[in-house]
């Protein structure tokens, strides 16, 4: 049972009492101790005077006096425990005005799913790889590259230059931009995985690209849906965050001319976000064809680029064919600016591993770039973690740990297209008669359903499946263990109900 305050209160004071008492009869008796321990070592001083019965042990007594001491210690302690001050503040303060933010979507339904007791829960909501048995994947290439690093001696925990670990840097570029690419006009520093990266780049494009005439900031369309936290982001830059139609809930498909035609209205000289690859949360990728004609339009009305490349590897299991746009817009002469992640094709989510970059047109741009960059990255983190940064560059300075990680990242992608062909089969097997093609015509981790959120609910608070609102399936999150459960709980809320709005 829990004391009181008052309790609390008493029960020290009686310790606090006690120690004092302790303390005096030690002071007392120290006096006739030092007599009796000299009477002990020299029986003919003139300490006779005291009666003993036997020659004293001096070591008892000066072990008695340690226990009393260590006593009177651990008393002290204890009194002092349980009478911790409260870390409260008394004075008014602009605190008490602040409301409470809301929860973020995502990691709020992670949460939800944790404190679930139902045996029977399935989380497909987390972006992060899932093996067959449900459990994350440390990449046995990147398991090799730790041990090396762990092996050497030289290896230190010094910090990293502003823009990072240069080799590193390098190493990641090659891997966007291709092996053989000229990086003498591209500037690149490294971040805190994607969302660092674009943080810096919205702080870089908000500072320096010229406002269109008659806006207050720098306009930057996003499609509709996207990642998040894209929003969140540059709004905190201070951009003017709009939205470009992306995806067509009447088909489930990608709403190319609605892309077309907003991009065609933004005004001129707007950023424009596009994914590299594996469109997050849709999975719905442009042809080759329909990449070459949002170039062209995008040339038209001097926008600038910026990508996003979260899945470069994971998506096909090809980082070269995950590559291909952004590459065919460098060829285009765009100068672009990017954002790479190395969280999902690495599996490093935890060590935030990415690099910003940006396109300039002579070595001379890409200094001043540089320096400007710096300039954003000093107030902000000062120099990034290098653990990640280590990894990858162990990774891909070393052959035969390349063709290792390359292989591991083309087992994860098979794996990915795997549970998207088995869960439109089950679903099938189960009964529904719904036409769920444009699941397996999609790339990436995610799946999109086309669900509404109220079937999302359902799945959650009947079947305990634990999803985004917006019909978005991780498919890592499926093994042969509960892919028929989950598909039989898809039917069971969709049956009868359209996945087409």
């Amino acid at each position: 049972m829990c004391e009181s305050n008052n309790q609390r209160s008493h029960h020290t004071s009686w310790m606090f009492l006690d120690l004092l008492t302790s303390i005096r009869t030690l002071a007392r008796l120290l006096p006739t101790v030092d007599k009796i321990i000299t009477s002990a070592m020299n029986p003919s001083s003139q300490t006779k005077q005291i009666k003993t019965k036997a020659r004293i042990n001096p070591m008892f007594f000066k072990f008695a006096l340690v226990l009393l001491a260590a006593s009177a210690n651990s008393q002290l302690v204890s009194a002092f425990a349980m009478e911790s001050p409260s870390i409260t503040a008394t004075k008014p303060s602009f605190l008490s005005t602040i409301p409470e933010g809301p929860p973020d979507a995502i990691l709020g339904i992670a949460e939800a799913f944790k404190s679930c007791t139902d045996e029977r829960k399935v989380n497909v909501c987390v972006g992060a790889y899932r093996d067959s048995t449900g459990k994350p994947w440390i990449l046995p290439s990147v398991r090799q590259a730790e041990e090396r690093l762990l092996a050497d001696s030289s290896v230190n925990k010094e910090y990293a230059p502003i823009a990072g670990d240069s080799k590193y840097v390098e190493l990641a570029l090659k891997f966007a931009y291709g092996s053989d690419a000229d990086l003498s006009s591209v500037a690149g520093v490294q971040s805190l995985s994607g969302t660092g990266a674009c943080r810096i780049g919205g702080h870089f494009l908000s500072k320096f690209v010229p406002k269109p005439e008659g806006l207050a900031a720098v306009p930057i369309l996003i499609p509709n849906p996207t990642w998040g936290n894209h929003i969140s982001i540059f709004r905190e830059c201070g951009m003017d965050v709009r939205r470009y139609r992306y995806y067509d809930s009447k088909t489930n498909r990608l709403d190319y001319d609605g892309l077309m035609a907003d991009l065609k209205e933004a005004p001129n000289g707007s950023v424009i976000l596009l994914h590299a690859c594996a469109h997050n949360p849709t999975g719905c990728d442009p042809t080759m064809d329909q990449w070459k004609s949002i170039s062209d339009l995008i040339k038209t009305k001097s926008h600038h680029v910026f990508f996003d490349s979260a899945y470069q590897g994971f998506a096909s299991g090809d980082a070269e064919a995950d590559a291909a746009a952004l590459r065919f817009f460098v060829s285009e002469g765009h100068n672009i600016v990017l954002a790479q992640s190395f969280a999902k094709n690495f599996g490093l989510y935890g060590e935030r591993t990415g690099t910003l970059s940006v396109v300039c047109n002579s070595p001379e741009e890409k200094s001043a770039v540089m320096s400007q960059l710096k300039l954003i990255i000093r107030p902000m983190y000062s120099s990034p973690p290098i653990h990640g940064s280590s990894i990858v560059k162990t990774v891909l300075t070393d052959d035969a740990l390349t063709t290792e990680y390359y292989a591991n990242c083309k087992e994860m992608a098979d794996r990915i297209r795997s549970m998207r062909m088995r869960l439109v089969e089950v679903l099938r097997d189960v009964g529904s008669t719904h036409d769920w093609s444009h699941v397996t015509s999609q790339i990436g981790m995610f799946a999109f359903t086309g669900m509404s959120s109220e079937m999302c609910d359902q799945l959650t608070s009947k079947y305990s499946i634990f999803l985004t609102r917006d019909g978005r399936i991780s498919l890592a999150g499926l093994n042969e263990g509960n892919i028929e459960y989950v598909a039989r709980a898809i039917h069971d809320v969709t049956d009868g109900k359209s996945i087409t709005s």
